[in-house]
């Protein structure tokens, strides 16, 4: 390693902080369509947001990945361009396999999907759902800036050894299993079989996996993840509250103490979904061999 005098460090530590300070020119971008398409969304009358809802949630990735460069010099469009624009296309494939595992468990429905061909709705989701894995990556990283996450002390060792790949795969099994046969009770598995079942895959396939700071007892990426999924819960739900069309929840059990149209309890499904997210990019960045975004 290459040793600097105290001079070269102090100025390169000033470059660094003068560049993290400065707002790049997609931030604005991104300001600019959050106030268009988040005043005309809430605003207008009649259908609606079905084109306005990817320009908001574009403005929102845009805005966050903008912050994370504010805040210390780098982000994840600016870090690979490229491998950014990839979230998106994994993004909407992603979310369609939550939609397909819906048709099954009924937990949610689009009010206003009945105005809409099959291709129309197709088309007008794909891209509304390309949003997501940005959004949520984002703002984990967002997270990750936080000095009491970096601080934070080490949690219990989850290592990728025989046992606890196999007890992973298994669970993921057993849980999607149940979830197709007795959706009523095990709905809840939808957030949770995925995550368990890929992680173990993208681990014996040489994959990025969370299992690999675990075992380190890092537990860092999976707290920003939470973060950060649960900031973007926030904005999906109240956001969707005025929209038009719009998702209803249907969940049973827990359809009480609503914030938005979500049950309070619902919000905890966020949590082991952005696990899923990670999974999901992972195994396809891994089978069509490229190299992933980087959660730093």
């Amino acid at each position: 390693m290459e040793m600097r005098s105290g001079e070269e460090r102090s100025a390169r530590s000033t470059d660094v902080k003068t560049h993290a300070r400065r707002w790049p020119a997609h931030g604005w971008l991104g300001l600019a369509l959050v106030g268009v398409f988040w005043s005309v969304n809430w605003a207008l009358p009649g259908l609606r947001t079905q084109w306005a809802f990817f320009p908001l949630w574009l403005g929102y990735c845009l805005t966050v990945d903008a912050l994370v460069f504010w805040r210390k010099g780098n982000s994840l469009a600016t870090r690979n361009p490229r491998a950014y624009v990839g979230l998106f296309l994994i993004s909407a494939p992603a979310w369609w396999l939550f939609e397909l595992l819906n048709l099954r468990t009924q937990n949610w429905f689009y009010a206003g999907r009945q105005f809409f061909t099959d291709l129309q709705f197709f088309a007008s989701a794909t891209f509304s759902f390309s949003t997501v894995i940005p959004a949520v990556f984002g703002t984990a990283e967002l997270a990750g800036t936080f000095g009491w996450l970096r601080r934070s002390r080490p949690g219990p060792r989850v290592a990728p050894d025989r046992r606890t790949l196999l007890a992973f795969f298994a669970s993921g099994l057993v849980m999607l299993a149940l979830l197709l046969a007795w959706p009523g009770y095990f709905f809840p598995f939808l957030w949770l079989s995925l995550y368990f079942l890929i992680e173990a895959v993208n681990t014996w396939a040489g994959h990025r996996s969370l299992l690999e700071y675990t075992a380190r007892r890092d537990w860092r990426p999976a707290l920003a993840l939470w973060i950060g999924v649960l900031i973007c819960g926030f904005f999906w739900e109240m956001w969707n509250y005025r929209s038009y069309p719009h998702w209803i929840y249907r969940v049973p059990f827990v359809d009480f103490l609503h914030v938005f149209e979500m049950p309070l309890l619902g919000y905890l499904g966020y949590l082991p979904f952005s696990l899923e997210l990670f999974a999901l990019y992972h195994l396809v960045m891994g089978v069509f061999k490229q190299d992933p975004v980087e959660l730093s």
